[in-house]
């Protein structure tokens, strides 16, 4: 939990709804909630835990706001730790959650999760053309390390 948010981890049931955007008795979603980019993480964390494996905490997390318990969005990472103790992030929010800095307060969250998990360095990357998330990235304290002609990459040192 943050001052503004709740990151409620997926249940392998509730991933699936998100991923199939099944809204029965989804009240608490927002209406331009989930996006595509959630739906193919709640997909990739359902399909997990459908194989028998529970990668919590390295799963995915609902994103809802703490006021209204609505959820807007989307965030996990894409497994465990690698072989050098690297994890990636992935994240998106409803367009009506955009642009409140709700992404890198997320982010920041997710950032202090895996400090707590002995994690070394967090990796993020979005499009080259999605400004928006790269100003999201940096307001989380990651540094841009490179580019190529598809993706920006970002990464913290967290040891």
């Amino acid at each position: 939990m943050t001052e503004r948010l709740i990151l409620h981890p997926f249940t392998g049931a509730e991933a699936r709804q998100v991923a199939d955007v099944v809204r029965d008795g989804q009240e608490h979603w927002a209406a331009d909630y989930p996006q595509i980019g959630e739906q193919v993480g709640a997909r990739m964390f359902a399909q997990a835990c459908e194989a028998g494996l529970d990668p919590r905490p390295f799963g995915g997390y609902e994103i809802r706001l703490a006021e209204t318990g609505q959820a807007v969005g989307g965030i996990g990472f894409h497994g465990g730790p690698d072989e050098n103790g690297a994890v990636e992030i992935g994240y998106g929010l409803s367009p009506s959650a955009r642009g409140k800095g709700y992404a890198a307060e997320a982010v920041r969250r997710m950032i202090e999760l895996a400090r707590e998990q002995g994690v070394k360095t967090f990796t993020g990357n979005a499009d080259l053309d999605n400004p928006a998330s790269h100003r999201v990235m940096a307001a989380a304290g990651m540094e841009l390390v490179r580019q190529d002609e598809k993706l920006v990459y970002f990464e913290l040192p967290l040891s």
